[in-house]
């Protein structure tokens, strides 16, 4: 599993670079992460990396647009797991349930119906790039009913918060890629669950001006909580 920038350089604003699409898609075929400038959130599934924005539909990206947040893997043909009728909370238990250590990372992928999702997206963000907080409390949430998609996520050690989101983060993408965005809450209907566990993580870090003279501290896990959700029931 290979992971760009950290979470907590976008709580501080420090998000100014980031990856090539075509560098992410070398890494692995499954993801997630944001736009540039944190104008919406990306879905990597099946090889392709998928923007939701606040400006349309989601939409397939170029190859040299630049992802300053991102997480990829190469996701395993596994058998997977029949689930039905889950809240987030059940849905997030379900995940737990599959770990093969809680010490280790893990790729979740769920394909099916939900009854209900909720996602959002931000909006492009302009110099001097604003906290990540503030980003959020401008988010615009979308919530659709009886839709087929796939949910994309990561479940991260507690020890590794503030280098990403502890516990469960889930992006969302509709089969007919008419919404999809970052998870504020969803109703599982049925489908199928995957989880794969990782025991290799690698860190790479922007090397922009603005980063390199931002010092990241992480003193308290709120911030994180307040925007990305996280932990065990993963809000």
């Amino acid at each position: 599993m290979t992971q760009f920038a950290v979470l907590d350089a976008l709580l501080a604003g420090a998000y100014e670079s980031g990856i090539r699409v075509y560098e992410a898609r070398r890494l692995g075929d499954f993801g997630l992460g944001c736009v540039d400038h944190l104008g919406g959130e990306v879905v990597i599934v099946d090889g392709a990396a998928i923007e939701c924005t606040v400006d349309g539909p989601p939409s397939e990206m170029g190859d040299d647009e630049v992802l300053p947040f991102a997480i990829v893997c190469r996701m395993p043909q596994l058998a997977g797991l029949e689930v039905h009728d889950l809240g987030l909370d059940a849905f997030a238990a379900s995940v737990e349930s599959e770990l093969v250590s809680r010490n280790l990372f893990h790729a979740v992928r769920f394909d099916g119906r939900l009854s209900e999702v909720r996602v959002r997206a931000t909006p492009r963000q302009r110099h001097p790039l604003p906290r990540l907080a503030e980003v959020t409390s401008h988010q615009v949430e979308t919530t659709v009913r009886d839709i087929r998609g796939t949910l994309v996520g990561f479940w991260t050690p507690a020890i590794y918060q503030g280098i990403a989101v502890a516990g469960l983060h889930l992006h969302f993408l509709a089969e007919d890629r008419s919404v999809g965005g970052h998870v504020l809450d969803l109703a599982v209907e049925h489908g199928e669950l995957r989880v794969a566990a990782y025991a290799r993580f690698e860190l790479r870090l922007p090397t922009d001006d603005l980063f390199l003279r931002t010092e990241l501290t992480h003193a308290d896990d709120h911030r994180i909580v307040a925007v990305e959700g996280g932990g065990a029931s993963g809000r």
